[in-house]
């Protein structure tokens, strides 16, 4: 991988970090990407500083119009992208203090996202190269009362996933969608969420990610007892998977006057 150069977003904590590590250890120089520019510059300083590697730090909010392009251009050319920055939140559909975090989740995870992978993939075919690693969740395999949006957008992303792996095949581009459970970050308490109790490692799930978009793999969910609740979300009928769903998120319909 050395002298490879890859577009990191949502780099500067979590997941996104774990991926920075794991690229800068092999060799890749790299494009930083978060909204926060200190914890960006302290994380580029060190990676130079460790491995030698050339890092740029582009400060940028994805959830703003037009950020997305913004960001590419600012990147030149990459070899890799991976598409992690995110955002989640949760509440039952009638209330109105959810709407404007919804209009940041989809701008985040499904809008931006889906800019910057198309982007990817139109400028890598014309080199005839590159790979993308779009961070989904296993929330893409399901609906999520509670989290509908969320939810929603992630089975977007692993939708567009699966169909640009499809289309890049044979053209020097390979197209993953990582799909974890709950990883041990700060995203639970950025999103006003509860956090699962069994919660993955961040390096884990970075590695298994990193390693699969090398292989090429168009889907990939760490952990056995995860990928069990993948295969269990396409058998099941969705009358019996949408009140599993439910308990699981603690959805509680609201029955008063909406806030």
């Amino acid at each position: 991988m050395t002298g490879s150069r890859a577009l990191i977003t949502g780099a500067s904590r979590g997941l996104g970090a774990a991926f920075a590590r794991i690229a800068a250890a092999d060799g890749c120089d790299l494009v930083l990407s978060a909204r926060t520019r200190p914890d960006l510059d302290r994380m580029a300083h060190a990676l130079r500083t460790l491995h030698g590697i050339q890092v740029q730090v582009v400060a940028c909010d994805l959830s703003e119009p037009g950020a997305a392009e913004r960001l590419w251009a600012a990147a030149g050319p990459v070899d890799i992208l991976v598409n992690n920055a995110g955002l989640g939140g949760s509440g039952d559909v009638a209330r109105r203090d959810t709407r404007a975090r919804d209009g940041q989740m989809i701008a985040v995870n499904f809008v931006a996202a889906a800019t910057l992978a198309k982007l990817a993939a139109a400028s890598m075919i014309a080199r005839g190269q590159g790979r993308i690693l779009n961070v989904v969740s296993l929330a893409g395999f399901l609906p999520g009362p509670n989290m509908a949006v969320y939810f929603a957008t992630k089975a977007g992303m692993r939708s567009l996933s699966e169909a640009l792996w499809q289309e890049t095949r044979g053209r020097g581009v390979t197209v993953t969608a990582l799909c974890p459970g709950p990883v041990d970050t700060d995203f639970f308490a950025a999103g006003g969420l509860g956090g699962g109790r069994a919660m993955l490692p961040a390096g884990r799930v970075a590695r298994d990610g990193w390693d699969a978009m090398h292989r090429g793999r168009r889907v990939v969910v760490p952990g056995r007892r995860y990928r069990a609740v993948a295969l269990l979300c396409g058998l099941l009928p969705r009358a019996l998977l949408l009140p599993l769903a439910a308990r699981v998120l603690n959805h509680r319909p609201a029955r008063r006057t909406p806030r």
